[in-house]
C-alpha cells in the first residue's frame, strides 16, 4: 500500500501553482485593459471619420470635383476617359460605402466599449480597397483633373468658389 502521508502537502503545493498561473495571467490586465480601451477609441474616432469626414469627401468629389472636370474636358477622347474615370471612381465610393455598412455596426459596439468580434475580411477588404482608390484617384484622376482645370483659370476659380460656398453652407451655426 502507497504512502498517502504526505498527500495533503501535495494538494497545498499543487493548489499554488494554479495561484501563481492566475497571478501572472492577472500580470497582464493593465496592458489587455490599455489595449481594449485603445480599441474603443480608434472604433469611435473611425465613425467620426467616416461619418463627418470620408462621406462628405466623397460626396464633394462627386457633385464638385467630378463635375467641373467632365464640364471642362475636351469632347472625345478626354471627355470620355474623364468619364470612364469618375464612373470607376463614384462605383468605388459606393462599394467603399457598402463595406462600411456593415463594418460600422460592429465598431459602434466597440466604441461603446461592448464586446464584439469584428468581421476581419470586411475590414481588410475596406481597408484594401480604399488604399487601391486613393492610390488611383492620387496618380491619374487628380493630376489630369488639374491639367483639365488649368487651361482656363475660369475654371479652376469656379471650382475653388464653388467648395468655398459648400464649406460655408455645411459649416456648423455658432451658438
Amino acid at each position: 500500500m502507497a504512502n498517502n502521508s504526505n498527500a495533503p502537502m501535495t494538494n497545498f503545493s499543487h493548489c499554488h501553482e494554479g495561484i501563481l498561473r492566475h497571478l501572472a495571467a492577472m500580470e497582464d490586465l493593465p496592458a489587455l485593459a490599455e489595449a481594449a480601451e485603445r480599441a474603443r477609441q480608434v472604433a469611435e474616432s473611425t465613425r467620426n471619420f467616416f461619418r463627418d469626414v470620408i462621406f462628405n469627401h466623397h460626396e464633394e468629389e462627386e457633385r464638385v470635383l467630378f463635375e467641373a472636370v467632365l464640364a471642362s474636358a475636351e469632347p472625345g477622347a478626354e471627355l470620355a476617359q474623364v468619364k470612364d474615370i469618375t464612373d470607376r471612381l463614384t462605383r468605388e465610393h459606393r462599394q467603399v460605402e457598402a463595406l462600411w455598412a456593415k463594418l460600422e455596426p460592429q465598431l459602434k459596439k466597440m466604441a461603446k466599449g461592448q464586446a464584439v468580434a469584428i468581421d476581419l475580411a470586411a475590414l481588410q477588404q475596406l481597408v484594401t480597397q480604399y488604399q487601391a482608390h486613393a492610390a488611383f484617384e492620387e496618380a491619374l484622376f487628380l493630376p489630369l483633373s488639374e491639367a483639365i482645370l488649368s487651361r482656363n483659370s475660369n475654371h479652376m476659380a469656379a471650382l475653388g468658389l464653388s467648395l468655398h460656398v459648400r464649406h460655408i453652407t455645411q459649416a456648423p451655426s455658432p451658438t
